[in-house]
């Protein structure tokens, strides 16, 4: 894994360093992709070989924005850096990048005429990240996820060339309906570093307290919350579907991984009586090869 301290060092504000080597800034973007996330090389074979490159440079991107925002441990040198990063991208589109990242991105966008709205969207929820720390409504955690997971989705549009308003939306729904099955595994996690994602107005609905979130208190109003979380996450994902079949069959499999992956997360929270206080649900490698080879399957019997 490449150190994000030693990556910053080399390659952030302060580092007159630069990449104007195409192959040398994609050799970069593979081996940052193929460090940090273990599961891209399973997800990537099944990917046509010619968009491979294209993944680890839009990876490479969203990665360097996370670490920016989560791994500083200061919230006011994260905004520094994501306005720096921000500057960056412009650059890019302006066609000036010194930075490995960008010059592996450039080609990529010019070829898939991807917009700049998605990449600033991602730097925007990272920098709402810095600041806000929990929600009082729904609609705030939607907008929040409009832009911290949705755009995420759009990018793989545009480079499988299939970006129109129904399968946006659609797979606007599958992008918020994972990061939401995401926040209710990670309930107790969020809540080590200061986070909570369960609106204050639902928490408020069931009649779960502050002092009872403080308290991580497994009571019968957080189970009934969570099962409400649970359903609504559920309800977009399952909405999304409808994606899988409008895809070309060499982007379905890996689209429908991403769905199922999120519905077999809300599987394992519901299994274990939403208790996720005391236990973080995780999803097996077993469960991971059943989702395979469910995907391949349906895939296979649509031929």
């Amino acid at each position: 894994m490449l150190d994000f301290q030693d990556q910053l060092q080399t390659w952030g504000p302060q580092s007159n360093a630069s990449v104007l080597n195409r192959q040398a800034a994609e050799l970069y973007c593979r081996k940052l992709a193929l460090g940090h996330y273990e599961n891209f090389p399973v997800v990537s074979w099944l990917l046509p070989r010619e968009l491979h490159q294209h993944f680890f440079n839009i990876y490479a991107y969203c990665r360097w924005a996370d670490d920016l925002g989560d791994e500083t441990g200061d919230p006011q040198l994260s905004q520094q850096l994501l306005a720096w990063w921000a500057e960056q991208l412009a650059d890019c589109y302006r066609g000036d990048s010194r930075h490995p990242v960008f010059v592996a991105l450039k080609p990529t966008i010019d070829e898939f005429q991807i917009p700049a709205e998605p990449f600033r969207d991602l730097i925007s929820a990272f920098h709402q990240d810095q600041t806000v720390r929990d929600y009082t409504t729904f609609a705030e955690l939607r907008d929040y996820c409009r832009r911290s997971a949705d755009p995420v989705g759009r990018l793989v549009l545009y480079l499988g060339r299939q970006h129109r308003p129904e399968t946006v939306a659609w797979s606007d729904s599958i992008c918020t309906g994972l990061q939401l099955a995401n926040f209710w595994q990670d309930v107790a996690r969020d809540a080590d570093i200061g986070r909570c994602y369960l609106p204050r107005e639902d928490r408020e609905r069931f009649g779960y307290s502050d002092v009872d979130l403080a308290s991580r208190l497994t009571s019968p109003a957080f189970l009934k919350l969570m099962e409400f979380e649970v359903a609504r996450a559920r309800e977009f994902l399952q909405s999304g579907l409808p994606l899988i079949a409008a895809l070309p069959r060499k982007l379905r499999i890996d689209i429908e991984l991403f769905a199922r992956g999120g519905l077999c997360i809300l599987d394992k929270i519901e299994s274990q009586g939403y208790r996720v206080w005391e236990r973080r649900p995780k999803v097996t490698k077993w469960d991971a090869a059943r989702l395979l080879i469910g995907c391949w399957w349906r895939s296979w019997r649509s031929l």
